[in-house]
């Protein structure tokens, strides 16, 4: 009887209906079974949701994307804004030197006009004024001729020279862009004017007037202040065309 016990095992006894069912591995993490592989599986499976539109154009673009200027087109404009910057810096340069042109022009003239005015009231029929000994005088003398009292037969002549001389200089204002031009060209606008204005006011007639000159060194011509300012200025342009300036303020080496 205890060997059948033995054989046939009783129901008590562990193995008795065969091997023990297997025991879950306690040692793995939670949803790590097979449950959850599959489960894992059939979530890949799924598709997701939809990506808004445009969310990827969105994404990577940025600032210089489709929105905004490429790069090119942004250094183009950047280049254009720096030709109109530079441009309108020269404009206003320009205006500067006209302005400095007809500042000088008007005050050379102002000063011959005033000049003469003075001498033809207080010194015309009079004695001469004497400023430095025989040295330098004040004298009234009315000149037909050119500055210095070169060719009186050519009165015409002249004023028709002085007249063209102020339209040279009017032109080429356009385009001034050097100081020192500015000065030497109104330096000579303002002399040209005052001799023009007694040519074509003064007696014995018009574009026959003569100067009124007042200015007698010893042993030199008598001359005017316009005569001075016309002096002056043709000295500052030699110098200014030997160092190679241009009215344009540029400079050339020859």
């Amino acid at each position: 009887m205890a060997e059948a016990e033995r054989i046939i095992g009783t129901p008590d006894t562990p193995g008795a209906a065969g091997a023990d069912p297997e025991q879950p591995d306690r040692s793995a993490a939670p949803g790590e079974g097979p449950d959850a592989e599959g489960a894992r599986g059939a979530g890949a499976a799924q598709p997701g949701p939809a990506a808004a539109p445009g969310a990827d154009a969105d994404s990577s673009s940025g600032p210089s994307g489709p929105s905004g200027p490429s790069g090119d087109d942004a250094g183009s404009t950047a280049d254009r804004g720096s030709e109109g910057s530079s441009g309108e810096a020269g404009q206003t340069r320009g205006r500067r030197r006209i302005a400095v042109l007809f500042t000088v022009a008007t005050l050379a003239y102002a000063l011959d006009l005033i000049s003469k005015l003075i001498v033809v009231a207080k010194l015309e029929h009079h004695e001469p004024i004497e400023i430095i000994g025989d040295w330098l005088r004040f004298e009234a003398i009315r000149n037909a001729g050119a500055a210095f009292g070169f060719g009186e037969a050519f009165t015409i002549i002249f004023t028709v020279i002085a007249a063209a001389v102020i339209v040279v200089i009017a032109r080429l204002a356009r385009k001034l862009y050097s100081l020192p031009w500015a000065i030497a060209l109104g330096l000579l606008l303002g002399g040209a004017l005052g001799n023009l204005t007694d040519r074509i006011f003064r007696s014995p007639g018009v574009f026959e007037g003569a100067v009124v000159d007042f200015i007698a060194p010893k042993h030199f011509a008598v001359f005017n202040l316009a005569d001075s300012a016309i002096v002056c200025g043709g000295i500052l342009i030699v110098l200014l065309s030997f160092r190679g300036l241009d009215p344009d303020g540029t400079v050339h080496k020859d």
